[in-house]
């Protein structure tokens, strides 16, 4: 297996000397690889640019271990710190461009790093990649008779027309407005999968996590796990979801917690779901309900693992219509499972009637068991374990949990209904506040 283009042990960095001495960087560990696009995500002052520029072998790596592109970069030589930026694309903020060039020569710069290339090829290529970013008809404009979004595709065509191996850009998106910034990173996505390029970007921009094939965070010049720094904010957690809406990045996140973090996250989305409710502006914000969704369902099949359940699910409660509509539950065959049932008909419907929960030992010979769901999806139910969840306004039942089959062959106990019920004070919130979205939706 190749090595990773980029790997860094134990990174440290410092500014200053003597008593204005300051640590930037901590002990960084990081590897990507060839031609994965990781996004680096942190305050301000958190350390993405110094270990960007790092990288870029644009300062030198002071403590620790940097490799990029096979090259050990510290204590590395003015000639192999050379070596290693010729075969670097940089993509900066504000663009970078000089002004007296047209975009042509802007790009061509970056062909004149590189020997025995002569004019008539410099701008062949220069032309073909400005082409290939859709500025064929601008090769011989200025920067200054483009827009913001066009500068920083000429940007992005200077950094790819010299076909680098890696691909480093801080904030690329930061100036350009939203229809602007999604163009460019999506190009910029294509063109470096085209070109098998590996891309380390820096942003604050959640608009664009979604573009990321791991996303990395970095906090006083730590770096952490994605999931560690959102069970720290959760706001930004819920902010960056909603905005990037990437389908299976909150189940994969919540899928790595303990008990533990898997508790105190519930517990913060439920804090933060009251609040967002309380705004107006989110509330009927699409992105933001099609976020709780996702949370529905990770957070429910991860409730269902940590109790060691084979199946985990939650109904609806429609009181109108006199049914009930099975909401979230184990998929089959790749697709959500789509089941509605009148309401107090099975197990589910009598905890919904009654608004107690129950433990079934034997699920077959408890009479209130219904056998059709069962028989439609080829599932051997053995025991059962159902608790109802009440309405915070109106304290009516509005859903029901339900856990099917102990994994050791067990029956569900008394200690499996506490912690169940433990987890589902904070599901239903979250689930409410789902429901009343969709409400408010629907009367739009």
């Amino acid at each position: 297996m190749d090595a990773a283009p980029i790997a860094s042990r134990t990174l440290c960095h410092f500014y200053g000397s003597g008593d204005l001495r300051k640590q930037i960087l901590y002990d960084v560990d990081v590897e990507v690889r060839t031609g994965e696009i990781v996004i680096v995500t942190g305050p301000s002052g958190s350390g993405k640019t110094t270990l960007l520029t790092l990288i870029g072998a644009l300062r030198s790596a002071q403590e620790g271990s940097l490799q990029v592109l096979g090259q050990e970069l510290r204590g590395a030589d003015a000639r192999s710190l050379q070596s290693v930026r010729q075969r670097i694309g940089y993509i900066f903020q504000h663009h970078n461009l000089i002004e007296a060039l047209t975009a042509r020569q802007n790009v061509e710069m970056a062909l004149q790093l590189h020997p025995n290339r002569g004019p008539r090829e410099l701008r062949e290529r220069a032309c073909a990649m400005l082409e290939a970013v859709g500025l064929g008809d601008r090769v011989d404009h200025h920067p200054a008779q483009l827009s913001g979004g066009q500068r920083q595709r000429v940007a992005i065509a200077r950094a790819l027309v010299s076909q680098p191996r890696i691909i480093l850009a801080d904030e690329p998106t930061a100036s350009l407005d939203k229809k602007s910034g999604r163009e460019v990173v999506d190009l910029m996505q294509a063109l470096a999968r085209e070109q098998g390029v590996t891309v380390v970007l820096v942003t604050h921009d959640n608009r664009i996590l979604d573009i990321a094939d791991r996303i990395i965070h970095l906090e006083d010049g730590r770096l952490c796990s994605f999931s560690d720094a959102v069970l720290a904010n959760t706001q930004h957690l819920m902010r960056t979801l909603a905005d990037s809406n990437r389908k299976g990045e909150l189940r994969t996140l919540v899928s790595g917690m303990n008990e533990e973090q898997f508790q105190r996250g519930l517990e913060q989305l439920t804090s933060e779901s009251r609040r967002f409710m309380e705004a107006t502006s989110l509330a009927n914000d699409e992105a933001f309900q099609s976020m709780l969704e996702q949370a529905l369902f990770a957070f429910t099949f991860k409730m269902g693992d940590l109790l060691d359940a084979e199946r985990a699910s939650l109904f609806l409660v429609d009181h109108e219509r006199n049914e009930m509509w099975l909401r979230v539950a184990q998929e089959e065959g790749g697709k959500p499972l789509e089941y509605r049932m009148p309401l107090g008909a099975g197990v589910a419907g009598h905890v919904a009637a009654s608004g107690q929960g129950c433990r079934i030992d034997d699920a077959y010979a408890d009479p209130r068991f219904n056998r059709e769901l069962d028989q439609e999806t080829g599932f051997r139910t053995r025991s059962i374990l159902c608790l109802p969840l009440r309405s915070s306004a109106t304290g009516k039942v509005f859903a029901v949990a339900q856990l099917l089959n102990s994994r050791d062959g067990s029956v569900f106990d008394a200690e499996d209904e506490k912690r169940f019920g433990t987890f589902l004070d904070s599901i239903g919130v979250i689930l409410e506040t789902w429901c009343a979205m969709a409400h408010r939706r629907r009367e739009l």
